[in-house]
């Protein structure tokens, strides 16, 4: 028997309570999505405060004049000088996520080997069992649209759910999984999904990552018209913009890792309200884990010879990472888009 196969027996299974993970979940949630956007907007402050800070020469009394930082701020605020910047900056991101809507379905299946399951002629016994696994729990969770269901040809064990809404909504799981879960695992790790559907996690997490990536672009540009425009500026603004483009980069990511964290635990215990019962996700979680460690090797050059996967890896149930497949991105637990196992079952009240 391999060193890697756990079971519960090793751990003290207790209750959990989910609905107040779920209330601290949903705040610490709310809490990201309202610094992101406060970010967003003061980039753009800092965008207009920029170009009204420039030196002009006033030729009646033959001296430059300066507006203090603090008045351009301050008119910027009030609207008494209307903030161009931070407008054309909302308008690029609503166009930007509109876009990524229409697309996105499209960009998660890249690379993919797949079928999409249909439920007037399925293939086999086991298509049925999943769609009749997700049919189920979609009524559990009181979804009004049956999601797209799609199984990945690969051997390695990993499932992701993405779409903007219930409607537009998908689910994805790799032939792997569906063949080494038994049934009540596998309705844990569709109930995980399912519940990022509900939850709108795909939504909030694409919207971040494009809010973080235009902030970058945004505050880049400006430190390179710093750096290479002419004229002269306020000092003040200066020394904002430098900290801003050497800060914002990581604080950005530090956010979008908390926030993806978050949302992983919190449809964890989505599970448990649809289930009831904590076992069959920490049964399925276990037994995924030991399967990517037992087959570390095949499954690593699987991911990677998979194109695109970097655009997978943060949606994935399981993260892949956490075997020690290093090339697929992160390169600590620091890093990571999932909680670590430990850290997941912990939240489901299961400890050593």
């Amino acid at each position: 028997m391999s060193n890697h196969n756990q079971n519960l027996n090793q751990y003290q299974v207790s209750a959990t309570d989910w609905r107040e993970a779920l209330r601290k979940n949903e705040k610490n949630t709310r809490n990201v999505i309202v610094l992101f956007i406060i970010i967003y907007c003061a980039v753009g402050f800092i965008i207009d405060a920029y170009f009204n800070s420039i030196q002009y020469y006033d030729q009646n009394q033959q001296v430059a004049l300066q507006v203090p930082l603090s008045e351009i701020l301050i008119n910027l605020i009030t609207f008494k000088t209307f903030p161009y910047a931070t407008l054309i900056m909302l308008v690029v991101a609503a166009i930007s996520l509109l876009i990524t809507y229409y697309f996105h379905e499209n960009l998660v299946m890249l690379g993919t080997d797949y079928i999409e399951v249909n439920p007037e002629k399925f293939e086999n016994p086991e298509e049925r069992q999943l769609y009749n696994v997700i049919e189920e729990l979609k009524i559990a969770a009181g979804l009004n649209f049956m999601p797209k269901i799609f199984i990945i040809n690969a051997d390695y064990m990993n499932a992701f759910a993405s779409g903007f809404s219930e409607k537009s909504a998908m689910v994805a799981i790799t032939r792997g999984l569906l063949q080494k879960l038994d049934r009540q695992e596998l309705q844990a790790v569709m109930a995980h999904e399912l519940s990022h559907v509900r939850h709108n996690d795909i939504r909030l997490t694409i919207t971040v990552a494009l809010l973080s990536n235009l902030i970058l672009i945004a505050i880049d540009l400006l430190f390179r018209g710093v750096l290479f425009g002419r004229g002269r500026r306020d000092n003040g603004i200066l020394i904002v913009i430098v900290i801003a483009r050497f800060v914002l980069p990581i604080l950005t990511i530090l956010l979008m890792l908390y926030l993806s964290r978050t949302r992983e635990l919190m449809a964890d215990t989505g599970c448990v309200e649809l289930m009831r019962d904590n076992e069959p996700l920490a049964r399925a979680l276990l037994k995924i884990d030991s399967d990517h460690k037992d087959n570390s090797e095949t499954y690593n050059k699987a991911y990677s010879n998979t194109p695109h996967e970097q655009v997978r890896n943060a949606s994935y149930f399981y993260d892949p990472n956490y075997a020690g497949f290093a090339s697929l991105g992160s390169i600590n637990n620091l890093f990571s888009t999932h909680p670590s196992l430990e850290e997941r079952l912990k939240a489901l009240g299961i400890k050593k």
